[in-house]
């Protein structure tokens, strides 16, 4: 009986407690229900169509933000691929590519030497590596096993620092861009800090650090001479002279250095050493010793430890290709109160042209083609520049030191252009290229740009901005015109140009 009762007051409970879970759902229901119909026409509709006019508009930038982003990549790709395009049609043209003759043995700087020796004539010697340079070097003949900066020395000529087109340049900038650095020493002499580089192979290359921006112009109240040495300067001079088919600066590359791994920990130069410290934000700096800015206000620092800078390939060592200084005729007085002489005479050339080595051979057009390479990049700092002694007064004039170079984009120099208005004088070579240059099909910018995207430091930053690029066009018509005034002043063609290239029929 108990039994029963227990079981009907457990159903009765069940049947209680489903009849309340079902009057609360209707409840819900109908609360749902009235919730909808009376609040839904009060929500605001000027946030609704806010919120959906938000979230279209949102969507629709997305979409065009994407769609932009995409079209610029296409597009700056497709300006890439078309400056690639430009520069290899410029250097697969006739006037870089003129038939040369056979280099007769002694028009080449270097020779290798084949005869035995009393010990260790069948691999390369070498002796140790100073701060200058290296020690005088024994090879053998095989040109497989010399090392890139060797051939590149191999290769220099009475007429040029190497070949067009020389495969060399690949495997020596790669060089230069990758291998492991094994010393680093200041460089005597010289304004500003340089570092000498040494590798492993016992090349050796001149290392130039970052001082300021590339976008960073020269300020307008400071002389040319006191202004700083650029990286890029120096990187850009290399392929604008390339560009220019004279073939005259170095091979230089731009590199990320580490300042702790491959200056500070690997150097020997207590000189060096002692410069030095931590800023006050944690980044590694150094300073130098030198004629001006070295000194902690002028430090070269690392974000944290690593320092872009370039790195140009070193000539041969004075103790194998002595080289002789030459000073400019148009040097710069560096004065702040006077003048140079060839600022205030106007018959100066006349007088340059009676002088040695001026008053014969082509001494005096190589002048004038380096004139026109400083124009374009805006390099006031040409004060002397050098020849391998070996080949006299006959040979090609080396352009270096080339970071003082595109400092201001904003304005040009014309007093650089003083040889060729005082001499109106220029290498039919020259000046074709340089019209070539200025077809759209060429246009100097476009191939100046192709030519830097190649280098590695691009990865980081374009080495020139685009204004500095757009003057090289705007410098380039200048220089074109200024020899049109020449040939208007002159009766006879042959007194303005020297034909260098009377094989050459094209237009």
């Amino acid at each position: 009986m108990r039994v029963c009762t227990r079981r009907r007051s457990q159903t009765l409970r069940m049947w209680l407690l489903i009849v309340f879970l079902s009057l609360h759902l209707l409840v819900v229901s109908l609360v749902l229900s009235t919730y909808h119909t009376t609040c839904e026409p009060r929500s605001h509709p000027d946030i609704r169509t806010s919120i959906s006019f938000f979230v279209q508009n949102t969507s629709t930038s997305t979409n065009t933000m994407a769609t932009a982003e995409s079209d610029t990549l296409e597009e700056e790709t497709d300006s890439t691929v078309d400056d690639l395009a430009k520069l290899e049609a410029l250097y697969s043209h006739p006037l870089y590519n003129t038939p040369t003759p056979s280099v007769p043995e002694g028009d080449w700087l270097l020779k290798v030497r084949t005869e035995k020796k009393e010990e260790g004539s069948s691999i390369q010697q070498w002796r140790s590596a100073n701060e200058d340079g290296y020690d005088p070097i024994l090879w053998n003949a095989s040109a497989v096993t010399h090392p890139p900066w060797l051939r590149f020395h191999l290769g220099i000529s009475r007429w040029q620092m190497y070949q067009h087109n020389d495969p060399i340049l690949s495997a020596l900038t790669q060089q230069l861009a990758t291998h492991r650095i094994v010393s680093a020493v200041q460089k005597s002499g010289g304004t500003q800090l340089k570092l000498v580089m040494s590798f492993r192979n016992y090349g050796q290359a001149l290392f130039k650090p970052m001082k300021q921006e590339r976008q960073e112009e020269t300020n307008v109240n400071l002389y040319y001479f006191s202004d700083f040495e650029r990286h890029n300067a120096e990187i850009a001079a290399f392929h604008l002279d390339r560009i220019l088919g004279f073939r005259r600066i170095p091979p230089v590359v731009g590199r990320l250095i580490n300042i702790k791994k491959e200056i500070k920990d690997i150097t020997t130069d207590h000189r060096l050493v002692s410069t030095f410290f931590t800023s006050p934000v944690g980044n590694m700096c150094f300073y130098g010793q030198c004629s001006y800015y070295c000194s902690t206000e002028h430090a070269i620092c690392g974000r944290p430890v690593m320092i872009e800078g370039s790195l140009a390939a070193m000539l041969p060592d004075p103790s194998l290709a002595q080289r002789r200084t030459w000073k400019n005729p148009w040097k710069r007085s560096y004065s702040r109160s006077s003048l140079a002489l060839w600022e205030t005479d106007t018959n100066y050339c006349d007088s340059v042209k009676k002088s040695p080595p001026y008053d014969r051979g082509t001494r005096l057009v190589d002048l004038i083609d380096m004139s026109i390479l400083d124009f374009l990049m805006s390099n006031m700092d040409r004060h002397h520049y050098d020849t391998f002694q070996k080949f006299g007064n006959d040979t090609f004039l080396i352009h270096l030191d080339n970071g003082r170079a595109f400092g201001r984009h904003s304005k040009d120099e014309p007093s650089i252009l003083a040889p060729i208005v005082q001499c109106c004088r220029i290498r039919r070579s020259t000046l074709l290229r340089l019209h070539l240059l200025s077809l759209p099909m060429y246009r100097l910018s476009d191939v100046m740009r192709a030519s830097l995207s190649q280098d590695p430091l691009t990865a980081v930053a374009p080495l020139l901005t685009e204004q500095h690029l757009l003057a090289l066009d705007r410098r380039l018509a200048t220089v074109i015109q200024t020899i049109q005034d020449c040939l208007v002043q002159h009766q006879h063609l042959s007194d303005v140009i020297y034909d260098d290239i009377t094989d050459y029929s094209g237009d």
